[in-house]
């Protein structure tokens, strides 16, 4: 499984920062495909180039998760929407804080925001049954930032499970289509 990281318009230590959160809460370390523009190239098709680049022709076999931020997410759907028309597998998005930006594919959607109202008003955009939000608020890059320092809720289809970390959360996530992958390879 390769995981995309798709960052918005921000300074590149800012993704580093938010990979090492991730591998620091994780019990494994993942290895992660990290998108290299941090500018307006995040809101085109450009990633689509890079993962062809990257995963050349093993799409079929390469399930992909994509995790996008902010701006990010206008730039991560398309991909994912095209990748998968192309052959490609995509095992789910996950938007972090992509306020504003219509969730739709044929695959996994997640959401998770900065804040409950952010959380709620997206949602009207589409989401996935399994989100998060921020409890109490953050800034918008913290969450980005520092993952693994973001407490807050998970919920599914609106009710509240649990409250852990934004980090906790997302390698939960990834944990989970992990063993989607291993069950869809033993199939073939």
């Amino acid at each position: 499984m390769h995981i995309v990281i798709c960052p918005g318009i921000h300074a590149p230590h800012l993704t580093q920062e938010f990979v090492q959160g991730l591998n620091a809460t994780a019990s494994d370390t993942y290895n992660f495909l990290i998108y290299p523009n941090h500018d307006y190239a995040v809101l085109s098709l450009h990633l689509l180039q890079f993962l062809q680049a990257q995963l050349g022709n093993s799409q079929r076999r390469s399930p992909v998760v994509f995790i996008a931020f902010s701006a990010g997410v206008v730039g991560a759907i398309l991909a994912a929407s095209v990748w998968q028309s192309l052959g490609g597998q995509v095992l789910a998005l996950i938007a972090i804080d992509g306020w504003g930006v219509p969730l739709f594919g044929n695959f996994p959607l997640h959401r998770l925001s900065h804040d409950y109202f952010t959380h709620w008003s997206s949602a009207m955009l589409g989401s996935g049954s399994h989100n998060f939000y921020a409890e109490p608020a953050v800034d918008h890059l913290t969450l980005w930032r520092s993952p693994h320092n973001v407490s807050g809720c998970y919920t599914k289809d609106s009710q509240t499970l649990a409250h852990l970390s934004a980090a906790e959360f997302l390698i939960m996530l990834l944990k989970q289509y992990g063993q989607v992958k291993e069950a869809r390879e033993k199939l073939l």
